[in-house]
C-alpha cells in the first residue's frame, strides 16, 4: 500500500502545476492506488477479518503531555463532528476575520489577550494556517499509521494533506507530514491568472524513549510557505454608484456582488510568508516523577515579503489604493526577515496531587529589513539590523484533589534598566466541581513592527509603553442528563492598548483612505464578554448552540472592535445503518455575527486597521451537510452558504471584500493501521 501512496504522491508533485489541478489529478491517482486489490489488507489476528491494529492501538502525544509526565497521551480523533466545520481545518479554530476567501489573511474575531512577551516581529496575519512547533502530534503505535485527507470547495478551495508514522523499534518512533492547500479567486477573475492562495507545508518529527523510562525526547523540524495573490477592496464602479438629495455620491453595496465581473484596487500585488522551525524538548528523570529536568531549543526563521509591480494606472498616475509612492515608482519591494534561537532549562515533577515546573529561558532574535529604492528598483537595507538578548523566568505550580484544584502559572522578563517596562504574565486559577474562576494580569511591550517600520508606502518610529491587562474570568459548566450547559463570563481592564488606524490628517472622505500605522490608546478601558453554550440531544437528534455577547468594543471604541454577539449553531441527526457498517451525520449549520465596523486591511503591511467608514450588515451564513464513516474512512458532502440570495446576494468578510458565494464542499478523511 505504501509503495502505491509514495509513487501517486510522486505523480502528483509533478504534475502540480496548478494549485488545484494538480491537487485533483493527485487524489484520483492516490484512491486508485490504495483500491488496488492486495495493496491495502489489514493485518489480522489470524485467517479471520478481525482487524489487529486501529484507533485503539493508536495514540497522540504532545510536548504539553511530556511535561506533565503524560507517556500514555490520546487516541486519536476518528469523530464526524468537526469533519464539515471549515473553522478546523487550520491550525487556529477560533473565529476570525479573513478576506472573504480561503488562505488570505486573517485574524481572531474575539478577545483573547495577548501572553507572548519579549521581542516578536508582529505580522501574524498568516499564522492561522502555520503549524506551531510546540503543538506537533507525535504518535504511539504498534503499527504503522497513515493518514490522508482531501476537502474540496468547488471551484474555490482544496487541502490535500499526506501523513505518516511508524515505531522502528519499540521505544522509537518516526514520520513525516506533507500538506498543500490552495484557493482560485473569486472576485475580479480572469483566464489566465485565477489562482489566488498557495500553501505547503512538510513536517518531520521523531519521538524516544529510553528503555528505563528516564529519558525522553521529541524533536521535529518544519518548512511552510504560504503565498497570496492580494486583490485590494473591490472598486465600485460609476453603475453602482447612488446620489443622495444633497449631491453625496455612494457606493450601492448590494451591486458589489457581481464576484467575477467586478473591478479590484491591486492587479500584481503579491504576499508571501515563508517559515522554517527546528524544535527539541528532551527530558531526564533524576528522582523519579518528582524531579525531572528538560531542556527545550527552538529556533524559528520568518520571511516576509509583499511586491507589487503594478504601482501606476495606465494613464500615468498613481495608484489611489496606495496613499504615497515613497521610495520607488517601479515596484514595490519591502521584505523583512526575523530569526530567533531559545534555550529553555528547568526543573518538573508531577503527582497525582502536585504538579510544578520551574524554567529559564534564553532567547536571541534578529531582525533584517529590505526595500527597494529607485527605478529601476534596487533592493537595500532599511533601518539597520535589530538584534539582541533576552532573559524569561518562568513557572507552573498545581495541586489537584478530586474535583478542587489550584493552579498558577507565569513568567517574567525583567528590565534593570527601565522597571516600568518590565513584562510578564501571572494566571492563577482555583476549579470546585463544577465551577472554574481564573485571574489573569499582563504587561506585554509592543512588536518590532509596531515600534519602527518602512516600506514604500508606509513608514513609522514610534515608542510605546507596555500593553496591560487585569481580566477575571469565571466558568461554569454541568451536564444533566441530556443537556450541557455552559457560561462564561470575563472582564477586562485593559491599558495602553496598542492598535492600527487611520492617521487623523489622512482624507477621510476617501473609500480608500491612507493606512498610517500603528496607535496607542492611553485611556484604560473596559471590556465584558459573556459565552453561553447549550447542547442537547434525544435519541439520535442533537442540538448545539453557543453564542458570545461581548460589551465595550463597538463603534465608540476607538482601538478595538469586536461584534455585540457572534453565534453558531449546529441541528443534526446522526446514527448507524446497515448493521452499523456506516455510521453517519446530517444535518445544518449556522453562523451569525451583528453589525459592526470590521477593521480594513493593509496588505503591504500586514495589518488589520481600525475604520469608520464601513459597517457590514448582520447577515447569517447557513450550511447543510452530510457526513458518514465506513469503518477507517470518513467523507463529507456540504452545501455551504445556502442562504444565498435571501435575503441578499452577497456579505462582506471586510470592508469591500465579497465573502465567498454558495457552493458545494466534498471532503474524505482516510486513516490506515497497518
Amino acid at each position: 500500500m505504501l509503495i502505491s501512496l509514495f509513487e501517486a504522491l510522486r505523480g502528483w508533485l509533478a504534475a502540480a502545476g496548478h494549485p488545484v489541478r494538480g491537487l485533483a489529478t493527485a487524489v484520483s491517482v492516490l484512491l486508485l492506488a490504495v483500491l488496488l486489490p492486495g495493496r491495502a489488507q489489514a493485518q489480522i489476528l489470524d485467517d479471520s477479518t478481525q482487524n489487529r491494529y486501529g484507533a485503539r492501538t493508536t495514540f497522540i502525544l504532545q510536548e504539553r503531555d511530556l511535561l506533565r509526565e503524560d507517556t500514555v497521551g490520546r487516541m486519536i480523533d476518528t469523530t464526524l463532528t468537526r469533519l464539515p466545520q471549515s473553522r478546523y481545518w487550520t491550525y487556529d479554530t477560533t473565529f476570525q476575520q479573513d478576506l472573504g476567501n480561503f488562505g488570505t489573511a486573517s485574524r481572531p474575531l474575539l478577545w483573547e489577550p495577548n501572553r507572548q512577551l519579549g521581542a516578536r516581529l508582529g505580522r501574524n496575519v498568516f499564522d492561522k494556517y502555520a503549524r506551531d512547533a510546540a503543538d506537533v502530534k507525535y504518535y504511539d503505535t504498534r503499527s504503522p499509521y497513515t493518514f490522508f485527507r482531501f476537502h474540496q470547495g468547488n471551484p474555490y478551495e482544496q487541502i490535500f494533506e499526506f501523513s505518516y508514522a511508524r515505531s522502528l523499534k519499540k521505544r522509537f518512533n518516526a514520520g513525516f507530514d506533507y500538506e498543500r492547500f490552495g484557493s482560485n479567486k473569486a472576485v475580479a477573475v480572469t483566464n489566465t491568472k485565477t489562482g489566488l492562495a498557495e500553501h505547503s507545508n512538510f513536517l518531520f518529527f521523531v519521538r524516544y524513549q529510553s528503555l528505563n523510562d528516564r529519558y525522553r525526547a521529541m524533536a521535529n523540524f518544519s518548512t511552510a510557505r504560504h503565498t497570496v495573490a492580494e486583490q485590494g477592496p473591490i472598486v465600485p464602479q460609476p453603475a453602482q454608484l447612488d446620489t443622495l438629495p444633497d449631491g453625496t455620491i455612494y457606493p450601492d453595496l448590494s451591486l458589489l456582488f457581481n464576484y467575477q465581473r467586478e473591478t479590484v484596487s491591486l492587479t500584481q500585488a503579491r504576499n508571501r510568508d515563508s517559515r522554517d522551525r527546528v524544535r527539541l524538548l528532551h527530558s531526564y528523570r533524576l528522582l523519579g516523577r518528582g524531579l525531572t529536568a528538560f531542556h527545550i531549543f527552538d529556533w524559528s526563521r520568518q520571511l516576509n515579503k509583499y511586491t507589487d509591480t503594478e504601482l501606476l494606472l495606465p494613464s500615468g498616475e498613481r495608484n489611489p489604493f496606495y496613499p504615497e509612492l515613497r521610495l520607488s515608482t517601479a515596484a514595490t519591494d519591502d521584505r523583512a526577515e526575523f530569526r530567533q534561537w531559545e534555550n529553555t532549562v528547568g526543573l518538573m515533577g508531577n503527582s497525582k496531587t502536585v504538579e510544578y515546573r520551574l524554567y529559564a529561558r534564553q532567547r536571541y532574535y534578529s531582525l533584517a529589513t529590505r526595500v527597494a529604492f529607485g527605478e529601476p528598483a534596487v533592493l537595500q537595507d532599511s533601518l539597520g539590523d535589530r538584534s539582541g538578548s533576552q532573559l524569561f523566568l518562568g513557572g507552573t505550580a498545581a495541586f489537584r484533589y478530586r474535583q478542587y484544584a489550584i493552579e498558577t502559572a507565569g513568567e517574567i522578563k525583567p528590565d534593570l534598566q527601565d522597571p516600568t517596562q518590565t513584562e510578564y504574565w501571572l494566571r492563577g486559577r482555583a476549579v470546585l466541581d463544577f465551577l472554574s474562576a481564573e485571574l489573569l494580569l499582563t504587561s506585554v511591550s509592543p512588536t518590532l513592527t509596531e515600534q519602527q517600520f518602512e516600506g514604500n508606502h508606509y513608514a513609522w518610529n514610534k515608542s510605546f509603553s507596555n500593553t496591560q491587562v487585569q481580566q477575571l474570568r469565571v466558568r461554569a459548566a454541568r451536564q444533566l442528563g441530556r443537556h450541557y450547559l455552559e457560561a462564561v463570563g470575563t472582564g477586562a481592564n485593559i491599558a495602553n492598548y496598542i492598535y492600527y488606524s487611520i492617521d487623523p490628517n489622512s482624507q477621510t472622505d476617501r473609500v480608500h483612505m491612507a493606512r498610517s500605522g500603528p496607535f496607542q490608546q492611553g485611556e484604560t478601558f473596559r471590556l465584558v464578554t459573556l459565552m453561553g453554550r447549550y447542547r442537547l440531544n434525544v435519541g439520535h437528534l442533537f442540538f448545539d448552540n453557543q453564542a458570545t455577547y461581548t460589551y465595550g468594543a463597538g463603534a465608540d471604541n476607538p482601538a478595538l472592535r469586536i461584534p455585540k454577539l457572534v453565534g453558531e449553531s449546529r441541528l443534526y441527526y446522526q446514527g448507524s445503518v446497515f448493521r452499523n457498517a456506516l455510521f453517519g451525520q446530517v444535518g445544518v449549520q449556522g453562523y451569525f455575527q451583528s453589525r459592526w465596523k470590521a477593521y480594513d486591511y493593509s496588505p503591504s503591511t500586514q495589518q488589520f486597521f481600525v475604520q469608520d467608514h464601513f459597517t457590514i450588515r448582520n447577515t447569517p451564513v447557513v450550511d447543510v451537510f452530510l457526513s458518514a464513516d465506513i469503518k477507517t474512512v470518513s467523507i463529507f458532502f456540504k452545501m455551504a452558504y445556502v442562504n444565498q440570495f435571501l435575503p441578499q446576494n452577497g456579505y462582506f468578510a471586510t470592508p469591500y471584500y465579497a465573502a465567498l458565494p454558495r457552493r458545494l464542499q466534498f471532503g474524505l478523511r482516510w486513516q490506515f493501521f497497518n
